[in-house]
């Protein structure tokens, strides 16, 4: 009947630990992978950005163009064919600057034509080389730097997605711990499940001997046939509990589902000094969510800037200078050059919006002062959440004792009363009372020390300090390579 239990496969991969887990979950946890690459996503866009802010080369070729047409001149009263063929290119150098969210370019347009119209009968030709080149510039004013608030933008989500990126690799170990924990407190209890199965399996034999010999009454055989039955129902019920944990564990570390594991784990209590003050205030510098109701109002400041640039008096300076050269030969195209100096002003005069703009400058004052708010909720949230884990933790102290004593209580009382037993001075229906109390305080002691593992490791992250190694907890921010 031993050999018929339920038992972990041979075949099942090494027993993990929870160091082993976390880097599993590294590689494969989908919500860690998918965090993962939305930092790598905004690292680009970021990077994309710098590099537009450098100069960019373009070239723009027309190798051929022909064109025929039949036109009325309204000036002379009399119509005129033109044919055309033409071909060219235009190269073209752009400048960005940053400081100032102007554009400085260089043009060079080079073409090519062979020009013919006849008017009544009379045909007139050209055939000429052209090359333009020209330096322009192009100055916003009266408006905010977009530039450089696009970069600032882009900087922020880029540090907003490492900071989620770091949230959820602590998210990620607090489920891990969590789950982990399950599964070597589900192992746990089915070892002691199937200890009380091979200790009603003696039993169950000690009493068959006595009735068959008549010395015990067969309802003690019956008692004992019922708690042998019964500890094999709890046997197969725990099994089918560590399965569920376990497939919660693969899923989390993002494992095939049917792959076997087991875990090992450490959980001695070690003594850890905890300094309260310490623990809020390091949570108060250091948590990164606070700095993400930061960033949001900085972007909600920089969305007033838009806001109140929407119907805007604006403008925009274009100055331009260069020289045109025109001949029938490409040798002197510039024996004879044409200065193109262009300056222009462009102004954009709002009249009359119906109070949109303002409307709305109402609508984003509401959006930055939700954003303080966020702030400061965030700050009394973190300050209530150690507080309380403080507590838990004292708590979970004192429950360990209790359950440490209870537990070697319980050891001793089974102990004394196995030996009663076998020497029939108990019934069946005592001896399983006691067993299950002693198996009721090994589960108790153990689930104590697992949870004050857990409100430690919950107190390390909600203060980001390691108070077990007695040093700052510092999160992955950045894609490390």
């Amino acid at each position: 009947m031993i050999m018929g239990m339920s038992w972990l496969s041979s075949a099942q991969r090494d027993s993990i630990t929870i160091e082993m887990a976390l880097n599993i979950a590294e590689e494969n946890n989908p919500s860690l992978r998918s965090s993962k690459l939305n930092l790598e996503r905004s690292q680009l866009n970021l990077e994309a950005n710098k590099l537009a802010l450098k100069s960019r080369f373009s070239l723009t070729l027309d190798p051929i163009s022909y064109s025929r047409s039949r036109s009325f001149d309204n000036r002379l009263s009399q119509w005129y064919e033109n044919e055309r063929l033409n071909t060219g290119g235009n190269f073209r150098v752009s400048q960005p600057i940053l400081l100032t969210d102007g554009t400085i370019t260089l043009n060079n347009n080079f073409n090519w034509q062979n020009n013919m119209s006849t008017v009544e009968g009379i045909n007139n030709q050209n055939k000429a080389f052209t090359n333009n080149l020209y330096i322009s510039y192009d100055q916003p004013i009266f408006t905010y730097n977009r530039r450089k608030m696009e970069l600032k933008n882009l900087e922020l989500r880029y540090e907003n997605a490492g900071i989620s990126y770091a949230l959820q690799r602590l998210s990620t170990e607090i489920a891990i711990s969590r789950q982990f924990y399950a599964v070597y407190m589900a192992q746990n209890i089915l070892a002691i499940r199937k200890d009380e199965l091979k200790n009603q399996i003696e039993n169950y034999e000690i009493i068959k001997s006595k009735a068959d010999a008549e010395l015990i009454p067969k309802v003690e055989l019956f008692q004992a046939e019922v708690n042998y039955l019964s500890a094999q129902s709890d046997v197969e019920t725990q099994t089918a509990t560590l399965e569920d944990a376990k497939d919660a564990l693969k899923l989390t570390l993002g494992l095939p589902l049917d792959e076997d594991i087991s875990v090992k784990g450490n959980i001695e209590i070690n003594t850890v000094l905890i300094n309260s003050q310490q623990a809020i205030r390091s949570g108060m510098d250091s948590r990164m969510e606070l700095r993400q109701r930061e960033i949001a109002i900085e972007e909600a400041d920089m969305q007033m800037i838009v806001t109140k640039a929407s119907n805007e008096f604006s403008g925009n300076i274009s100055l331009s200078m260069g020289i045109v050269g025109v001949d029938e030969n490409f040798g002197n195209i510039y024996n004879n050059p044409t200065q193109n100096p262009r300056v222009g002003i462009t102004l954009s005069v709002p009249i009359f919006d119906w109070g949109e703009k303002k409307t709305r400058v109402k609508a984003q004052q509401i959006s930055q002062a939700i954003a303080k708010l966020d702030l400061e909720d965030q700050q009394n949230s973190i300050e209530l959440s150690i507080r309380r884990l403080l507590r838990d933790i004292e708590k979970d102290h004192t429950q360990i004792d209790i359950d440490e004593k209870n537990l070697r209580n319980a050891q001793l009382t089974y102990d004394l009363n196995v030996i009663k037993y076998r020497e029939g001075e108990l019934t069946g229906m005592e001896m399983n009372q006691y067993q299950s109390q002693l198996s009721s305080r090994k589960i108790s002691y153990s689930q104590t020390l697992i949870s004050y593992k857990i409100n430690l490791l919950n107190l390390k992250i909600a203060s980001l300090y390691d108070f077990e190694n007695d040093k700052p907890v510092i999160p992955v921010m950045g894609l490390e390579n």
